[in-house]
């Protein structure tokens, strides 16, 4: 194994062996539930070379990860704009006012909780609007859109129900970069792979999509609290 990395194994019905670079960094590797450890450990071996240089390019793209404090006049994303954060006496929680965020100044230890609370209730209420918009020229019509954690995806969905799930901080970005997501989720519930029918099934919605797929490769790791 690659000792200095952070591997996780993942085992399940599947025929082929993939490797992924998380969100995070950390790497995992899903494989076959017939193989063995030493078997696992000689695929992460034979791919040693391939994800270094996948990790190389992570990091290349997490340059643009941004560090953000409690502090008046730190920069905050809603829906692809900039607002700045102002403690104040006049709030209980957290409010959007003009061009700032404004959070009262008890809350300054519980400042990411109040954020993703936010973009939380923020999302409930405009991302099932744009689901719908788009479900219909897409002919689909999820039953439930939910907002939560999804630790290193942008977004899910379960085609049984159907369902799509869509992590926080989506809200933090453009609104072409939600759109695009939004149609990505929903072209799975008709295609489950990444192959030519779902990516003609996201052109038909959205034709410039690979301008957004660009853009959260480059810019994703800015949308954080």
């Amino acid at each position: 194994m690659l000792n200095d990395l952070r591997i996780e194994i993942k085992k399940n019905k599947r025929k082929t062996a993939s490797i992924y670079i998380e969100r995070d960094g950390s790497v995992s590797v899903y494989v076959p539930e017939h193989l063995s450890d030493d078997e696992v450990n000689g695929l992460v071996e034979s791919r040693k070379y391939q994800i270094y240089k996948n990790l190389a390019k992570w990091q290349l793209l997490n340059e643009s990860k941004v560090e953000r404090e409690a502090v008046n006049g730190e920069s905050f994303l809603y829906l692809g704009r900039t607002y700045y954060l102002q403690f104040s006496s006049e709030v209980k929680t957290i409010e959007l006012r003009d061009n700032h965020f404004l959070v009262t100044e008890g809350k300054r230890d519980q400042l990411a909780e109040l954020f993703k609370e936010f973009y939380r209730e923020r999302g409930k209420e405009y991302l099932p609007k744009r689901v719908a918009y788009f479900g219909e020229k897409m002919g689909l019509r999820p039953e439930e859109v939910s907002v939560l954690e999804l630790k290193n995806r942008w977004a899910s969905c379960s085609a049984k129900r159907p369902k799509l799930n869509f992590h926080w901080k989506v809200m933090m970005a453009p609104l072409t970069v939600v759109d695009y997501l939004i149609v990505h989720e929903l072209a799975h519930l008709k295609f489950a792979k990444h192959d030519a029918p779902f990516w003609n099934e996201v052109d038909k919605v959205m034709p410039d999509y690979e301008k957004q797929k660009e853009w959260l490769k480059s810019f994703g790791a800015s949308l954080a609290v």
